[in-house]
């Protein structure tokens, strides 16, 4: 299972089942704010949708298809960071993330996403992560751009979000240019 510490109070873990209530509560209690940018929020309505949402998780990290983390400070859920899909045959993956707004610009999301980056690239020995954000996303955006990875382009309509197509700027960022 991984588990990786950030410093004396954060935590990155795989989630666990046991972890739907907390999972639920950190999205109610951030609710309208990560309903903006993520179209699962909708479908997050209890504590039994988070623990199917476990589940499947962990279905797809014992098939080493995904993984998915929590972002703990204190045992206390404040985010999540994961793989969306780990494509073996082509040596990449996709790295998505949300946090909870009062836990914002302090540095955490960026600290996780370079612990998933050192991941894939030493770990797994993938060749290639991706970072998808809206293109109105400047605080989603502003981590690949801080940790040098290339904006390749602008995928249009690329997500559905309630009732409208987002377009969806494109980072990417090769294993050989990685330098942290």
């Amino acid at each position: 299972m991984f588990h990786y510490k950030l410093n004396d109070h954060l935590i990155l873990r795989q989630l666990q089942m046991d972890d739907a209530k907390a999972m639920f509560m950190a999205v109610e209690s951030c609710r309208e704010d990560l309903r903006e940018f993520l179209p699962w929020i909708e479908a997050t309505r209890q504590p039994s949708d988070c623990l199917a949402f476990i589940d499947l998780c962990l279905q797809s990290a014992e098939r080493r298809q995904s993984l998915n983390l929590g972002i703990f400070e204190n045992r206390k859920l404040i985010g999540c960071i994961n793989y969306n899909f780990i494509d073996w045959q082509n040596g990449s993956t996709s790295i998505g993330y949300w946090l909870d707004p009062k836990y914002q610009k302090k540095g955490i999301m960026t600290s996780a996403v370079q612990v998933l980056i050192d991941y894939a690239f030493y770990t797994l020995r993938l060749n290639r992560v991706e970072i998808r954000a809206a293109t109105y996303n400047k605080k989603s955006r502003a981590i690949p751009e801080k940790l040098g990875f290339q904006k390749e382009g602008i995928i249009r309509q690329g997500e559905w979000l309630y009732d409208h197509y987002e377009d969806l700027v494109v980072y990417g960022l090769l294993a050989r240019e990685w330098k942290h």
